[in-house]
């Protein structure tokens, strides 16, 4: 699954190069990722600096009573900017990683979703630097074979 995840774009007789299996052999094999639901779907990754949104912040939200994940999900989900959402241990009760062009957006951002009516507070981190690109990691150790 490594030189998959590495570039989706690949042929299967380009792959099957790779790890030395043949095409049809590779396109069954990615077939079966796809069945059984390993594979989720092929996408594009897009430079956020190419959107022209160059600042990330990681938000902690805070919520009233007993609001439901799925509430929060619903919610957050209506801003562009927020580009991934997970309930969390500890107090907060969700982390949100989101995207901006600039610190006044990423303001903006967390105005519109403080302003839910669950939300009691939250707390924010801008990112100064990536240190672990996910991409490059989630290709550490994967492999077409199982």
């Amino acid at each position: 699954m490594g030189a998959l995840v590495e570039d989706a774009r690949s042929t299967y007789a380009e792959i099957g190069h790779q790890i030395g299996l043949s095409a049809p052999a590779v396109k069954r094999r990615v077939d079966r990722l796809l069945s059984s639901g390993a594979i989720t779907g092929f996408t594009a990754r897009v430079e956020p600096s190419a959107l022209g949104w160059t600042t990330e912040a990681y938000v902690e939200l805070f919520c009233r009573g007993k609001t439901s994940p799925a509430e929060i999900g619903v919610a957050v989900a209506r801003h562009p900017e927020v580009i991934s959402a997970c309930t969390i241990t500890g107090e907060a009760d969700a982390l949100l990683h989101i995207r901006a062009k600039d610190v006044r957006h990423v303001e903006q951002v967390i105005e519109r979703i403080a302003s839910e009516p669950f939300v009691v507070r939250t707390k924010s981190a801008i990112v100064l630097s990536r240190l672990i690109d996910d991409a490059a990691h989630a290709r550490d150790g994967a492999s077409l074979l199982p």
